[in-house]
């Protein structure tokens, strides 16, 4: 551990100066760089000056142990600060764990109505609600993709795309199966009915993550039947991109022009054909897919959302929360950040 903190103190030491340079700071992709990479250890390079100061402390306590007048305090200070030195590694320990190279990314997210019929697409509009309010609690921002809306409210399918900082290492644990068990609003006895929505998380892909070829892809102009102003059923704006090597279809038709649905239908196409990609690879190394909390299959149950006992549970961490209430408006944070601390638990332990 110490050998890894000090190569990134001398690191974070080099990007310092590196950043005063006057090339560099008349070059705004090389700033760019440069502040990422320092920002990216900035938690461990404190965490070690402190670490440090906490030994020389140590070392200042240990040396008053002989003096029998400061021998009490010096042994009292002792147990605070090996007990402050014990946390502080542990503290490191999770900092120094593996980075997503995803976890800065911006997200895509397909939401599908699945079992139970016009229900299961409310309950998908439900989800897109929580979603959204949850974005705008941590200030980030949503752009609707594509959206096709239930006969009956909600959507049979909706992406969109959620940008600020640091949204994958948050949301990718929502990939997966979400059910909800409540008594719909068509129900004349009362009876709860259970229905699916799934939940796909994708970190935004660009174009040189993953190469794809133009004659790889089939477009399809149309005109568009939902959002879009003036253009709706006057144009034809709407794009459909088919990439022909894996048969995924991706459509945009919420932008005014042609062009920006078309940008917006590539965006989404990268990142469901990126998905697809690491899926197939990671079977074939192993099925390591299912011990991790981040990167389930969209047809793993993960939660539940049981409205008459206003009860949350989130099944891969056992996590049972009774404030549905608040939850489905978008107080997402106890959930997630239990999800998160249990990922570091099962990773420490190298699982």
């Amino acid at each position: 551990m110490l050998e890894r903190l000090k190569a990134i103190e001398k690191r974070y030491n080099e990007l310092s100066e590196e950043l005063t340079k006057t090339e560099n700071i008349s070059n705004i992709k090389r700033m760019t760089e440069l502040s990422k990479e320092q920002s990216d250890i900035t938690d461990a390079y404190e965490s070690y000056q402190k670490y440090k100061q906490l030994i020389n402390a140590i070392d200042d306590a240990n040396s008053m142990i002989n003096d029998l007048e400061l021998a009490e305090i010096a042994r009292s200070e002792l147990i605070s600060l090996e007990k402050e030195k014990e946390e502080l590694e542990s503290e490191i320990e999770i900092i120094l764990l593996p980075k997503d190279p995803n976890d800065g990314k911006n997200v895509i997210i397909e939401i599908r109505g699945a079992a139970g019929g016009d229900e299961a697409n409310i309950f998908a509009g439900d989800l897109f609600r929580m979603y959204s309010k949850y974005a705008e609690d941590k200030g980030w921002r949503i752009e609707i993709i594509n959206e096709e809306h239930g006969t009956s409210g909600g959507f049979s399918q909706i992406e969109f795309m959620v940008k600020g900082e640091n949204v994958y290492s948050k949301l990718k644990y929502e990939n997966g199966a979400h059910r909800v068990q409540r008594v719909p609003a068509t129900e004349t006895q009362g009876r709860v009915h259970t229905s699916t929505a799934t939940v796909l998380v994708m970190p935004e892909v660009d174009e040189v993550d993953i190469e794809i070829k133009p004659t790889d892809l089939k477009i399809d102009v149309y005109r568009s039947g939902g959002a879009g102003g003036q253009s709706v059923n006057t144009t034809d704006s709407a794009v459909r991109i088919t990439h022909l090597p894996t048969g995924t279809v991706v459509t945009c038709q919420n932008e005014r022009s042609q062009i920006q649905n078309r940008e917006k239908a590539l965006q989404l196409l990268r990142a469901k054909v990126y998905e697809e990609t690491i899926r197939k690879q990671e079977e074939e190394v192993a099925d390591s897919r299912r011990s991790k909390i981040g990167t389930g299959d969209r047809s793993e149950k993960i939660r539940t959302y049981n409205y008459p006992q206003n009860r949350v549970t989130d099944h891969r961490i056992s996590l049972t929360i009774k404030q549905l209430d608040r939850i489905i408006e978008g107080d997402l944070d106890e959930i997630i950040e239990s999800l998160i601390t249990e990922d570091q638990k099962r990773r420490l332990l190298g699982e």
